[in-house]
């Protein structure tokens, strides 16, 4: 729920600016709902539901199904990385349009900022490293790590030519500046980006998978219930 009242805060943020910079109310709430932030957390919010309602069903301490475990480390990769992103780069650089914001849009902004980039991300880690019934992951589920952030980049390059920007200003819309191939440096620049955030998403793919592997290892070691069976590979 938490994450959601995120999304929700984020959404009213955004109409009132809309309505004040005069914008298209379709256009916004659709690129909002596109952005990475957005659509990360939208997919953890089903996916922690589906996991709780499964622990509901099922008390005890036997791990989770497979399809779960992936989907809850499918979503803390992003997640986590967004919160490194916001946290080291981004915290503190209001947007141009942020400085017309009326004190109550101007909280629910920080509401929404901190909530999906700081209580979210840390959230994950704790469950990633502290989650009783978590399954270890087999290597081969890497590639279900990574390919999720691929598909949304590939969905949000596509649609970026296919849509103007909601202020008039150009025939394109991209949600981040670094995927814009109309920059000084073109589409080599934007796909070096692409590359380096690629080898992120490998990088805390593999350190989710190492984790879990770890975990599980160490619990049989002590012969805990939760840990029957034996580790993918």
């Amino acid at each position: 729920m938490t994450g959601f009242s995120g999304v929700v805060a984020g959404f009213i943020v955004n109409v009132d600016r809309a309505a004040r910079q005069g914008q298209g109310l379709g256009d916004v709430l659709a690129n909002y709902f596109s952005l990475f932030t957005i659509v990360s957390t939208m997919l953890a919010i089903v996916a922690l539901s589906v996991a709780a309602s499964w622990a509901m069903r099922n008390p005890g301490t036997s791990r989770e199904p497979l399809g779960i475990a992936l989907a809850i480390a499918a979503v803390t990769g992003p997640i986590l990385l967004l919160g490194l992103v916001y946290n080291l780069l981004l915290r503190g650089l209001p947007s141009a349009v942020a400085l017309g914001d009326t004190a109550g849009i101007a909280m629910l902004d920080k509401y929404a900022a901190e909530v999906l980039h700081v209580v979210l991300p840390i959230y994950f880690m704790l469950d990633l490293l502290l989650a009783s019934r978590r399954r270890a992951l087999p290597w081969w589920s890497l590639g279900v790590l990574v390919g999720y952030p691929l598909a949304w980049t590939t969905y949000t390059m596509v649609r970026g030519e296919r849509v103007g920007n909601p202020d008039g200003t150009t025939p394109w819309w991209y949600p981040y500046p670094f995927l814009d191939p109309h920059g000084a440096g073109g589409y080599p620049s934007a796909f070096l980006y692409i590359g380096a955030i690629l080898v992120g998403f490998l990088a805390i793919g593999t350190m989710i998978i190492l984790i879990g592997r770890y975990r599980e290892r160490r619990a049989l070691r002590h012969r805990a219930p939760a840990a029957h069976g034996p580790l993918a590979v």
